[in-house]
C-alpha cells in the first residue's frame, strides 16, 4: 500500500425516489445487497454536492456535511472510503466534504445522492476509472439505493439480471431503463418535517426482516411488480402506474408498521396529503403519491399538471412547503 499525493476532486448528484420500493437487505453475504429490485426516477432540483480530498498529511479521514464535522457519520464514511483505497492500493486519509439543499436523513434519500458523489469524486481523485456498472455496485455497498443515483432518468435494480459475484463490488447494480427525456414527468415533494427520522432506512430494514409478518410476502411479490412497472414506463402508461406505484408504497410501510415495534415514518400531514392527491386523481388530474422512510411525500404528475399538484399539497395543513422537480441526470464530476 502507498500514499498519493494531494488528490482533490468535486462530484454532483441528485437522490431518486423509487416508484417500486426496495426495503430490506439480503443476508447472503457483506456487500449490503438489496433483498428486492426496485424501480425508481431521479430528480433534477435536489441536489448533493462533494469534494474529496485525499492528503498525506491527515491523520484520519475527516467528513464535513453541510459545513459542520459530522462523527457520528464518519465511520460509515471511512468504511467506504476504505473500498476506494482498496481499489487504489493506497492509504491516503481523506476529507470529505458534502451539501445538500434539501433535509438531510428526513426521507428524501440524501444517502443515495451523497453516496454516488462520493463514488465519483473519489474514483476520479484515485484515478481508478470505474465503469457505470462499477460505480452503481460501489455505491450500492454504502446505501442500497445510491446506487440508482449513478444514473438518471428511469432506473432498476434488478436482482436477476445481477451479474457474477466480486469481492469488492458485490453483484446488484443499477441500469438505465429510459432516459429523462423519454418522459418527463412532474415531482412535487411536500416537506413536512425538516428533521432527521429517529429511525434510520438500514436499522428499520432489519427490523422488518426481522419481526414483520408480512416480510415473505413483500418479497414474493417483487419480480412481477419490477416486470410491470417497466412495461408501464416504455409504453407511458400513467394510470397503471400510477395504481402500481402506490400499491407499492403501501406494501412497504404496511411490512414496516407490522415490525415490532412499528415503524411509523409518516406524520399527519403525510396522511392528509395522501388524500388530498387521490381527491385529485379521482378528480380527472393525473397525480399519484410515493413516501419512503419518512414523512415527506412525493406527487408524482403529468407532464403539465405540476402547478395544479403545486397549489393542492400546498394547501394541506403541516405541509411546510413544497418543492418542484423535474427528472434529472445521473452522478457527474464537477471539476
Amino acid at each position: 500500500m502507498t500514499e498519493v499525493k494531494i488528490k482533490t476532486a468535486f462530484a454532483a448528484a441528485h437522490p431518486n425516489i423509487a416508484l417500486i420500493k426496495y426495503w430490506g437487505k439480503s443476508t447472503r453475504d457483506g456487500h449490503n445487497e438489496p433483498a428486492v429490485s426496485s424501480l425508481s426516477i431521479t430528480l433534477d432540483t435536489l441536489l448533493t454536492e462533494t469534494r474529496v480530498r485525499f492528503d498525506p498529511q491527515l491523520d484520519d479521514d475527516i467528513f464535513l456535511l453541510n459545513g459542520k464535522q459530522d462523527e457520528q457519520k464518519l465511520s460509515r464514511i471511512s468504511r467506504n472510503l476504505d473500498k476506494l483505497r482498496q481499489l487504489a492500493g493506497v492509504t491516503t486519509r481523506c476529507e470529505v466534504a458534502s451539501s445538500n439543499n434539501f433535509p438531510t436523513a428526513a426521507g428524501l434519500a440524501s444517502s443515495a445522492s451523497g453516496f454516488a458523489a462520493l463514488v465519483a469524486a473519489g474514483d476520479r481523485a484515485l484515478q481508478l476509472d470505474l465503469s457505470f456498472a462499477q460505480k452503481s455496485m460501489l455505491a450500492r455497498s454504502m446505501s442500497g439505493s445510491a446506487a440508482r443515483s449513478i444514473g438518471g432518468g428511469f432506473i432498476k435494480i434488478a436482482l436477476q439480471n445481477s451479474g457474477p459475484e466480486d469481492a469488492v463490488f458485490g453483484r446488484a447494480f443499477a441500469e438505465q431503463i429510459a432516459p429523462a427525456e423519454h418522459w418527463p414527468l412532474e415531482i412535487c415533494v411536500g416537506i413536512a418535517s425538516e428533521s432527521e427520522k429517529a429511525i434510520g432506512s438500514t436499522e428499520g430494514m432489519e427490523l422488518s426482516r426481522t419481526t414483520s409478518p408480512y416480510y415473505d410476502a413483500w418479497l414474493a411479490g417483487n419480480d412481477q411488480d419490477i416486470a410491470d412497472a417497466e412495461q408501464m414506463v416504455i409504453t407511458r402508461d400513467f394510470e397503471k402506474l400510477a395504481e402500481l406505484s402506490e400499491f407499492s408504497c403501501l406494501k412497504m410501510h404496511a411490512l414496516a408498521l407490522a415490525s415490532r415495534p412499528g415503524l411509523l415514518y409518516w406524520s399527519g400531514a403525510t396522511v392528509e396529503a395522501m388524500h388530498c392527491l387521490r381527491d385529485l386523481r379521482a378528480a380527472g388530474v393525473p397525480v399519484f403519491f410515493t413516501i419512503d422512510a419518512g414523512p415527506q411525500i412525493k406527487a408524482v404528475c403529468a407532464p403539465g399538471y405540476g402547478d395544479r399538484v403545486a397549489e393542492a399539497l400546498q394547501s394541506v395543513n403541516g405541509i411546510r412547503r413544497v418543492i418542484r422537480c423535474g427528472l434529472g441526470c445521473g452522478v457527474r464530476v464537477t471539476d
